[in-house]
């Protein structure tokens, strides 16, 4: 699935606007505007885990300081991320570092066409960025208690841990480890709505992904192209 050209989760769509305010292609449109203003090294594209991650302490301690874009919109798909990559908010930037977060809204679509819309994305953004790291993210666990969408969710993982390393530049990290406790729940104190993150949540994300970036940045051009042999 992960190169079947068929694939729902690999056919790129902008949102439709339902709502009749036009805010999602807002949001676009300021993001394009973002690229020809800004030379980020790191860029964040994903849905709404990328969205409000700028909203809280992390972002400004941990992410600001290494000249971070945020292309984060919630609700989005990985069809709707495909989209905008596409259409423009890949030009005039050469990020060192791409910071892949999206997938557990493609409610339409199996585990394995969701990692394969998320496969097709690193793959664009290895073409258009050759020179960049792309850091892919796990899906995190959803629902108070165990479901079939956090079964999803770690299915999709396991794909991506499968399917990724074929691409050099990629890297898979899961940052899905500390949510669920051993009675099997997840707590509000991590995610006030059951899927989205607290600032506590945050932290548990951001130490391990800060950790990674760091460490990336810091490698020399030689040191980078030796670890991707």
């Amino acid at each position: 699935m992960s190169g079947d050209e068929l694939n729902p989760a690999a056919v790129p769509h902008p949102v439709d606007d339902v709502q009749g305010d036009g805010r999602w292609m807002s949001q676009h449109t300021r993001f394009v505007q973002e690229c020809k203003d800004a030379e980020p090294d790191v860029l964040f594209v994903g849905d709404s885990m990328v969205q409000l991650m700028q909203q809280f302490e992390v972002w400004r301690e941990l992410f600001s300081p290494l000249h971070a874009l945020n292309f984060g919109i919630g609700g989005d798909t990985t069809c709707n991320v495909l989209w905008r990559l596409q259409n423009g908010e890949l030009e005039n930037i050469r990020p060192k570092v791409v910071v892949l977060w999206v997938g557990t809204n493609n409610y339409e679509h199996t585990a394995e066409q969701v990692a394969g819309g998320i496969l097709a994305i690193a793959q664009l953004l290895t073409t258009h960025l050759p020179k960049a790291k792309i850091v892919v993210l796990s899906l995190l666990p959803r629902g108070e208690r165990p479901n079939p969408l956090r079964e999803k969710n770690a299915a999709v993982n396991g794909f991506l841990r499968s399917w990724l390393p074929r691409l050099g530049q990629a890297q898979y990290l899961d940052v899905s480890g500390d949510f669920v406790h051993s009675d099997g729940t997840i707590i509000p104190q991590d995610m006030f709505d059951f899927l989205h993150l607290t600032s506590t949540g945050y932290r548990s994300v951001a130490k391990p992904l800060s950790d990674l970036l760091l460490q990336i940045l810091e490698e020399t051009p030689e040191e980078r192209r030796a670890s991707l042999v």
